[in-house]
C-alpha cells in the first residue's frame, strides 16, 4: 500500500496555466498515491513501460518528473480539476536522454478518462510551449497499437511523420500544427 509522502515538494519552478475546466499545475507530494495507482495499473499503462508495481520504482518515475521540469524547464503538468479539485491525469513536454526531440505526452487518470480534459491541457501546453518556450511543431511519439492516444494525436491536427521504434518498441512519431504559425 501506498504511503502518503511526508516532505513537502518546494518550489518546483512550474508555470501555472488554466483552462475553461482545469488548472495545470506542477507536481504536488498530495499526487503521489493517484500517480502509484496509474503507474501499477496494467492496462492503463501497457504502451509507457508498465506496468510499475514497487512503490519504490513508482517513486523514481515521480522524481523524474520533477527533475525533468528542474533540467529542461518544461516536464508534466498535473490536471486538477477546477470543479472538483481532484488531479484527472498529466500532460506535459519531455525530452528524455534517448529522445530525438521534445514531444507532448499524456495520460489520464481513470477520472479523467473520456471527458476531453487530456485534449483540452494538451491544446494549452502546445501554446505555453510556442509562444513561450519556441518549441513549436512538437513531436509524440506513440506506440501503434494505442488507438485511444493515437485518436487524440489525430484530434490535435497531428501527423503520423515516421515509424521507428522508441525503447526496443515500434513507435509512429506524429508532427504537431505549427502554433505559432496560428494553426490549430
Amino acid at each position: 500500500m501506498t504511503q502518503p509522502l511526508t516532505m513537502p515538494v518546494h518550489d518546483i519552478p512550474v508555470p501555472r496555466l488554466e483552462t475553461e475546466r482545469l488548472v495545470l499545475r506542477g507536481p504536488e507530494a498530495r499526487d503521489f498515491p493517484i500517480v502509484a495507482e496509474f503507474h501499477k495499473d496494467a492496462e492503463r499503462t501497457k504502451y509507457i513501460g508498465g506496468p510499475v508495481t514497487r512503490d519504490f520504482d513508482v517513486w523514481g518515475a515521480f522524481c523524474r518528473a520533477i527533475g525533468h521540469w528542474m533540467w529542461h524547464g518544461y516536464g508534466f503538468w498535473t490536471l486538477e480539476e477546477k470543479a472538483t479539485g481532484q488531479a484527472v491525469g498529466r500532460v506535459g513536454l519531455l525530452n528524455h536522454v534517448s529522445w530525438p526531440e521534445p514531444e507532448i505526452g499524456w495520460h489520464a487518470f481513470a477520472a479523467g478518462e473520456g471527458r476531453g480534459l487530456v485534449a483540452e491541457a494538451a491544446v494549452a501546453i502546445r501554446a505555453h510551449a510556442a509562444h513561450d518556450l519556441g518549441l513549436d511543431r512538437l513531436i509524440s511519439q506513440i506506440h501503434p497499437d494505442n488507438l485511444r492516444s493515437r485518436a487524440l494525436a489525430d484530434r490535435l491536427g497531428a501527423v503520423v511523420e515516421q515509424e521507428t521504434e522508441l525503447l526496443g518498441e515500434p513507435c509512429l512519431i506524429y508532427r504537431h500544427p505549427s502554433i505559432a504559425e496560428g494553426a490549430a
